[in-house]
């Protein structure tokens, strides 16, 4: 999961980057409004993508009450696993 929030970030530096690529004159507005759309849909994937994700550890720890989420467990204190 947190290689999916790496990847968000990634995506907004891209983002940045492809501002300085216009303003620098590396890259026309058409061009840029192209890759920049795309990366917003890839920002919408990974969102939806961590979305599901967090949907079905959700509806597991609901069928399973007693069990921790791999989440939970990891973030857990060492005493205690």
């Amino acid at each position: 999961m947190q290689f999916l929030f790496i990847a968000k970030g990634s995506v907004a530096e891209i983002q940045s980057q492809l501002y300085v690529a216009l303003d620098q004159g590396y890259t026309n507005q058409e061009r840029f409004k192209e890759l920049h759309s795309k990366s917003d849909e890839v920002a919408r994937l990974i969102s939806g993508f961590i979305r599901y994700l967090l949907d079905k550890d959700k509806t597991q720890a609901l069928k399973q009450p007693n069990k921790l989420s791999e989440h939970e467990e990891l973030n857990k204190p060492k005493q205690l696993r």
